[in-house]
């Protein structure tokens, strides 16, 4: 393969990094004496324009291809791909109407920075391209939890946020080293004919080689008990940063783990049924699955800040989208990407009428939403549907999100052995309603202060969060628009 048909290949990584650039010599050469509004409209223009040549690029390119066993271009790849994109432009949506920073070009640099990290890390097949992409995503996310100068609060989020990510990174590094050892090599295919032949039992390195890379990775999802950097970096990072962590982030990073263990680790899943226990990641992922649900749900019920009930929220639903990994199929893979793309859309949007409070009131307490229907009716419906998707009302995307992720644990695993899971799951997905009526009772019941604000929320606002609401009730009324093309997808994905 020629250096051409490998830039072919990584196009939408070029164009972004391109479009990163940009950002910054724009904001920094031409637009540097302009107010901040237009500082920010300006590079959110680029920035967008950036990642949609990404996506067209993707889509106008030739057949699926790969690159030595380091990178592939498949159909389900570049689905996940413009998912990612879709993410990062509601993120820069979102951070055009804020007063945290007056450093426009960096900070929207670095969001297109961490965009190329994920994009690179959905298309690797290769261990230490998969590093090397998760670094430069998380190096990028550590700088924008910190980018709040004026609040005390955000330096302690990045601080938490980057010493759990260094102690993760060394536990993935370990476990990838020792997979290397076992192997002798760093793509995925090749890893899995090599562990066909060396089984769980016969060499205990690989035991550990497992654990630890699980180690790593949970701490990328925010699964219990390598969730402890979530809540206190989600309340003090700044709103437009947490959007793109527990959004886009959370894409990229189930799905590469989702590539890791089925196509890597195919070998030696094991079973984590009641009845036909064996060792392997499967059940590792399902004690982490039901740790984090019962954890994230039971936390969120006693917090009073919507920004940290959302971080004990997003722990719980990375319980729910382990178990599209548990199926092992490639029922549980389409329903796995379903699954984090919807709620990507739901928490972003969620976020975006966050950072309209705050906006507003100066802070992101249950109290702070009290009568925000009165004064944001839009809005407010708004948040009435991602609250609800979050919960899993039909026939809001989240509904079916969970429902697929349901039905194919319980139906990958011999004779329901995993109906276990389902059962906590559907329990902990009732106890997670009540949290979530308690920010709609505040929205819509709660009587407003007195002198409270009356700024109503700039109309770019409005358009994202409204466009990101239909998506949520069109996905849930027509989940067949995009559960179609997956399962295509997914039926020539390489296990």
């Amino acid at each position: 393969m020629s250096y051409l048909d490998l830039l072919r290949l990584a196009g939408p990584e070029t164009i972004v990094a391109i479009a990163a650039l940009a950002v910054l010599a724009v904001d920094l050469l031409l637009m540097r004496a302009e107010p901040m509004p237009k500082r920010l409209a300006c590079g959110a223009f680029i920035t967008a324009l950036g990642c949609a040549a990404a996506a067209g690029w993707m889509l106008g390119s030739g057949p699926p291809g790969g690159f030595e066993g380091i990178f592939v271009d498949d159909t389900l790849t570049r689905l996940v791909k413009c998912g990612v994109l879709v993410l990062t432009v509601c993120a820069t949506v979102i951070a055009m109407d804020s007063k945290f920073t007056r450093h426009a070009g960096e900070y929207l640099s670095l969001i297109l920075l961490a965009t190329v990290g994920m994009v690179l890390l959905v298309g690797s097949t290769d261990l230490l391209m998969i590093f090397i992409a998760l670094e430069l995503t998380s190096l990028s996310l550590y700088i924008l939890a910190a980018f709040n100068k004026q609040d005390i609060q955000s330096a302690e989020a990045a601080l938490k946020y980057f010493l759990f990510g260094g102690m993760s990174a060394a536990f993935t590094l370990f476990g990838l080293s020792l997979v290397y050892g076992l192997t002798g090599s760093t793509s995925l295919p090749q890893i899995a004919a090599h562990l066909a032949d060396i089984g769980m039992a016969k060499d205990p390195l690989l035991l550990a080689a497992l654990v630890m890379t699980v180690i790593g990775f949970g701490f990328k999802v925010a699964a219990v008990p390598f969730h402890f950097w979530a809540p206190d970096a989600y309340q003090g990072a700044p709103t437009p940063s947490v959007a793109l962590i527990a959004s886009g982030s959370k894409v990229a990073s189930f799905f590469v783990l989702a590539r890791l263990m089925i196509t890597g680790f195919g070998a030696v899943a094991g079973s984590g049924a009641w009845q036909d226990y064996s060792p392997g990641w499967v059940p590792t992922l399902a004690v982490l699955s039901a740790a984090s649900m019962v954890l994230g749900n039971m936390a969120a019920i006693a917090q009073n800040n919507v920004k940290r009930l959302l971080a004990y929220s997003a722990i719980a639903h990375t319980g729910y989208a382990l178990l599209g990994l548990l199926a092992n199929d490639g029922a549980g893979l389409s329903s796995l990407v379903f699954y984090t793309v919807t709620y990507g859309l739901t928490v972003a949007g969620a976020f975006g009428v966050v950072m309209v409070v705050e906006t507003q009131t100066g802070g992101s307490r249950l109290e702070d939403f009290a009568g925000l229907s009165r004064r944001e009716p839009l809005l407010s419906f708004c948040m009435m549907i991602f609250m609800l998707s979050l919960a899993g009302i039909p026939p809001l995307a989240g509904f079916f999100g969970k429902f697929y992720l349901f039905t194919a644990v319980a139906g990958g695993a011999k004779d329901l052995g995993m109906l276990w899971l389902v059962f906590l799951a559907v329990a902990m997905s009732a106890v997670s309603l009540y949290y979530y009526l308690k920010v709609l009772k505040q929205i819509y019941v709660a009587p407003a202060p007195e002198g409270g604000a009356e700024a109503q929320s700039p109309l770019s606002s409005r358009l994202l969060l409204g466009a990101l609401a239909l998506g949520v009730v069109g996905l849930g009324c027509a989940p067949d628009l995009l559960v179609g093309r997956l399962l295509a997808a997914v039926s020539a994905f390489n296990f």
